[in-house]
């Protein structure tokens, strides 16, 4: 491999050199490299970061140090056993920007062992099976996060409750023992420690005959959607723009996914408030922002060209909305957005422009 790099490297020194050579398209270059853009990410995503230890305590950054330790591991491993330079790919921080989307959609009391399954998946199987960086067909972190939610509900369920409602603040001592050891604080209902998500109580709440505005009223909802997920949103869109101005993530796919989330769900909400999800209380609940501006923009998993990358996003604002409204799963932004990714290639061979020149 290194004779070949040596070989390519002598290549573009004589091209250089001689100013009537000329090489393979493409002859425009940029100047955002993998790290620049992941760097990027990273930073857009601090703000919302920030607002999920305030309402939830450090819980959170406890499961970004699990997931992203694991995601660096199975990094180096892999890359060790497809004798890659190491230092080259784990510089990149792709799989650090792995380990803290998945760990943004898990709960903050959630076992060590999720991610470290998760990761196995994500970085192993998503990434390195299909050949790595820039080739794998599906979002690695989307991947992991499926994979435990469909095996392991139940420690995918407890939630903490945001402090303003909480009815028992647990200290990083005992969400440290919870998350290694499963114990949690003697003398106290387990009820009390953890609750459902928003999300999880429109759907069991919709499931005993109860209307929409009886759940809304409920306390971890509040003005728009969830409560405290609202502001976390909201600081989702914050860190998008952020990205869409420096000209990381294109605009069409986020925006697309918000455009089509409302105009898909807004029917069901007209015809029957009470017993549908609002579009404001799905763009704010859950996860669909962090889908939107962080991981259906993801350029090697989605679409590239323009029309494309429209039919990508309405794919996954109409999955996740059916899967809300009419799934087992609570949230469908995961489901949605693989699915997309394995339609990404043919809605790439439908819509790919025309050559300049070509009739």
């Amino acid at each position: 491999m290194w004779k070949e790099q040596n070989w390519q490297n002598n290549k573009r020194k004589k091209v250089m050199n001689n100013p009537k050579a000329t090489t393979h398209a493409p002859h425009i270059h940029t100047k955002n490299s993998v790290r620049n853009v992941m760097l990027h990410v990273l930073l857009a995503l601090i703000p919302a970061i920030i607002a999920y230890v305030y309402f939830f305590g450090f819980g959170i950054v406890l499961q970004i140090t699990l997931s992203v330790f694991f995601a660096l591991l199975f990094e180096i491993i892999s890359l060790k056993l497809l004798k890659k330079p190491v230092g080259l790919f784990i510089s990149d921080l792709s799989a650090v920007v792995t380990g803290i989307l998945f760990a943004l959609c898990i709960s903050p009391l959630a076992p060590w062992w999720i991610s470290l399954i998760a990761m196995f998946f994500a970085i192993v199987v998503a990434k390195h099976l299909y050949g790595g960086l820039g080739q794998n067909i599906f979002n690695p972190a989307m991947v992991g996060f499926a994979v435990v939610l469909i095996s392991f509900p139940q420690s995918m369920s407890m939630w903490l409750a945001p402090h303003s409602i909480a009815l028992y603040d647990m200290s990083f001592s005992e969400v440290l023992s919870a998350v290694f050891t499963q114990s949690f604080p003697a003398n106290v209902e387990f009820d009390t420690l953890t609750q459902a998500t928003p999300l999880d109580s429109i759907k069991n709440g919709l499931r005993q005959e109860l209307t929409m505005t009886e759940i809304s009223a409920q306390p971890e909802f509040g003005k728009l959607g969830g409560l405290a997920w609202e502001w976390i949103s909201s600081l989702y869109i914050l860190g998008g723009v952020f990205l869409i101005l420096k000209n990381i993530i294109s605009w069409r796919v986020p925006t697309t996914v918000i455009i089509a989330t409302v105009l898909f769900a807004l029917p069901f909400y007209l015809y029957n408030p009470d017993g549908y999800i609002s579009p404001l209380q799905h763009l704010f609940t859950g996860g669909l922002l962090l889908g939107a501006f962080f991981i259906a923009t993801d350029p090697t998993s989605g679409c590239s060209s323009p029309k494309g990358q429209i039919i990508f996003a309405i794919g996954v604002a109409v999955m996740t909305v059916l899967i809300r409204e009419f799934g087992n799963f609570p949230d469908g932004v995961a489901f949605g957005v693989l699915l997309m990714n394995l339609s990404a290639p043919l809605i790439d061979r439908l819509t790919i422009p025309k050559a300049y020149g070509q009739i």
